[in-house]
């Protein structure tokens, strides 16, 4: 299949699954008498009157405590809608419960309201500190006890809607970016035709890599996605360049060599700057990585910059555009230049026929710690199995 083709299915098939980008699903708004209510206190007198009160306005879910040693463990197996937690109870407050609720990133803004007798200003500031929702006294009045908690829950209710709709409308940006990306790759590989599904094996190859170092998998399609812009770049390059199918002169594979650039700027929209001093060559002095590459924008599109402007790096140095060394190339730009380079060498060319498998991993192990990161080549032929399933799926022929 045709790159183009190949990519408006993905695009399609991403459609599908979450809808197109001007619609928001309604998420349903949860009505606080469905809520489940836990109430700890130690005195079960004062558990029976607060859930007499709640039941008395609709509300039928509850989880009751009273010893104080079960709270936190009831908690976390239950996971209440909103916890009534009484202050001074035995053997473990009600603030070491609260600061150990507040620890746990699940229940970090989770509603905890306070039950207390107290009088004590310097305990309550305490409690407030220690992330308190709210406050009520002992006695409880019921119409104050209604309303707080059905307040409170509305809040929380809300709060779990727009972080929901957040979601989704990030869920929308990360798939109109993937979509620019593909179409910056559709663009690119109408100057390059000879490499048609060049830019799906390289992408399919550093996932490959980035999965089996043990990057996290959002990481891992950060990455995988980013590649695919890699050789960009190639569409400032001239055709009789670009296309020529004999041996570049010196003059021309400098003019090649600009593509990283290039790349570079149409990514980040900011111009890579090349320090043409031959002591760049040499690596230790050469400016960190992240010093030119701190571009502003999506993620996605800044991790595409750096492949773009480092794929052509080498561990040794003699790399291009900068000269960088070793681990002065970010990752990312390492992972995306095994890829290309073994897709080029088992790829047709306007220059050259497919090399054999056999030699193109001898020559990738040939070039560990010049070209290559050593270990990035040992993981990519440690799962060959995987590299030859890309061959046949995105074959040219």
């Amino acid at each position: 299949m045709h790159l183009m083709g190949t990519l408006s299915q993905d695009i399609a098939d991403r459609k599908d699954a979450h809808g197109p980008l001007s619609e928001s699903p309604v998420v349903p708004h949860r009505h606080p008498i469905s809520s489940s209510i836990m109430i700890a206190d130690d005195n079960e007198l004062n558990v029976r009157v607060v859930r007499a009160h709640l039941e008395h306005a609709g509300y039928q879910r509850f989880f009751t405590v009273s010893d104080p040693t079960d709270i936190l463990p009831t908690v976390y197996r239950e996971e209440p809608d909103i916890l009534l937690l009484d202050l001074m109870m035995p053997h473990i407050s009600g603030l070491e419960i609260l600061a150990a609720l507040r620890a746990d990133p699940r229940f970090f803004h989770w509603p905890v309201v306070i039950l207390t007798a107290a009088t004590d200003h310097a305990l309550r500031k305490q409690a407030l500190e220690e992330g308190a929702t709210d406050f009520l006294n002992k006695p409880v009045a019921p119409e104050e006890l209604v309303a707080r908690v059905r307040n409170i829950l509305n809040m929380k209710f809300y709060r779990e809607h727009l972080e929901e709709q957040v979601a989704q409308r990030t869920q929308h940006l990360l798939l109109a970016q993937r979509e620019v990306v593909h179409c910056l790759a559709r663009a690119a590989e109408y100057r390059d035709n000879d490499t048609g599904q060049h830019v799906l094996r390289v992408r399919a190859y550093v996932e490959i890599i980035a999965r089996n170092l043990g990057l996290e998998p959002e990481i891992v399609q950060l990455i995988a996605d980013a590649s695919i812009l890699h050789d960009v770049g190639k569409i400032g390059i001239p055709d009789a360049v670009l296309l020529k199918p004999d041996r570049l002169t010196d003059e021309e594979y400098d003019t090649i060599k600009a593509h990283c650039g290039y790349g570079y700027s149409i990514c980040s929209n900011t111009i890579l700057e090349v320090d043409n001093n031959e002591d760049c060559q040499g690596g230790n002095h050469c400016q960190d990585a992240s010093l030119f590459l701190q571009t502003y924008g999506s993620p996605l599109l800044r991790t595409a910059a750096t492949i773009a402007a480092t794929h052509h790096e080498k561990w040794d140095g003699t790399g291009y555009p900068r000269g960088l060394r070793g681990t002065d190339i970010p990752l990312e730009g390492r992972i995306t230049a095994v890829a290309d380079v073994f897709d080029a060498l088992s790829s047709r060319r306007p220059y050259k026929d497919p090399f054999p498998l056999e030699r193109c991993v001898a020559m990738l192990r040939e070039e560990k710690g010049r070209h290559f990161d050593p270990r990035l080549v040992d993981v990519f032929l440690g799962h060959l199995d995987e590299v030859q399933a890309v061959q046949q799926r995105y074959s040219d022929e």
